[in-house]
């Protein structure tokens, strides 16, 4: 924190955050209302259908995890990254983003029940929701006219995600 002072007045000026560094960056390539619209869309359904994609991977039987195997699985370690990574960002963030993506595994857990109740395969639902999605990313930066963020940098994958939350905590006064 910076801190400038004379006789007359005393400013304090505070820099930014990491994660609002992010989010102003994030933002300009995102202003477009269509753009904008699509993105709240199709982000949570990319988010949804990669953690349904992440789960149909096969993962190794547990034997000590006795009726809970199949719920600690790849897409648990996938769940641990991002959220470690969000609270590394902003705590608030990742304690709203974990709540998010619990509802996203509870609908995972759905999806494999309809699949074993011989209903179309988790990983089938999940790659076309994936899929549609992003044509979706893509029509609406065709749209905004301007390069989605992670072409410049990986990390604006996850914060896609973070971006859409921010405005939620913002519209409820909840500081992040």
């Amino acid at each position: 924190m910076a801190v400038a002072s004379n006789k007359k007045s005393s400013v304090k000026v505070v820099e930014k955050r990491p994660v609002d560094i992010y989010f102003d960056k994030y933002a300009e390539s995102h202003q477009n209302p269509t753009n904008k619209l699509i993105h709240w869309i199709c982000v949570p359904l990319i988010v949804f259908s990669l953690f349904g994609l992440v789960w149909a991977i096969p993962f190794p039987y547990l034997k000590f995890m006795g009726q809970y195997n199949g719920f600690v699985n790849w897409a648990s370690f996938l769940l641990a990254f991002s959220i470690y990574y969000y609270y590394r960002l902003a705590p608030v963030l990742s304690y709203f983003m974990m709540l998010v993506l619990f509802a996203f595994f509870y609908g995972v857990v759905k999806l494999e029940e309809i699949q074993k109740a011989g209903g179309p395969a988790l990983w089938l639902v999940c790659l076309i929701i994936f899929v549609v999605a992003w044509i979706g990313q893509f029509i609406g930066h065709k749209i905004e006219g301007k390069k989605p963020s992670f072409f410049d940098d990986l990390r604006f994958l996850l914060i896609g995600p973070i971006w859409l939350l921010h405005f939620i905590l913002k519209k409820y006064s909840l500081r992040y």
